[in-house]
């Protein structure tokens, strides 16, 4: 199993599938907010669907910011990020989407496989190489 090379890569990819799921679920619920307000015509869902809708764009930008520096440590594709690659043949989404099922593993789970490679890659940092000098 593959490790990250730093603590600051594992939080990031730990942020990116965080805002990768509260985009993925954001949608739907200004959605449906903005539907509820159709049909009722109450203004205070309108504002908690506008609200909604601002949240998926910071959600967005935020995601495609981080998302984009997420790489797997053995083929180096970001994983998090919109990538028009192949995925292994092996690799499985999640309601249509690699890179959901990327982000709840890697929150519920602490590990990921790539669906590129298909390697799995645990979310802890490696070790550091220790110098050892040979001559005494």
């Amino acid at each position: 199993m593959h490790r990250l090379p730093s603590t600051f890569t594992v939080c990031r990819f730990r942020f990116a599938a965080l805002l990768l799921c509260v985009k993925c679920l954001a949608i739907p619920l200004a959605m449906g907010a903005l539907i509820l307000f159709l049909v009722t015509g109450d203004h205070e869902i309108a504002f908690c669907g506008g609200g909604l809708v601002v949240l998926v764009l910071l959600a967005a930008i935020l995601q495609w910011l981080v998302g984009g520096r997420t790489f797997c440590p053995l083929c180096m594709t970001p994983v998090l990020a919109k990538k028009h690659c192949r995925p292994h043949r092996h690799a499985r989404s999640l309601l249509g989407s690699y890179r959901l099922r990327v982000a709840l593993t890697i929150l519920l789970r602490n590990a990921f496989h790539c669906p590129y490679c298909h390697e799995p890659t645990a979310m802890e940092a490696r070790e550091k190489r220790r110098n050892v000098n040979i001559n005494h």
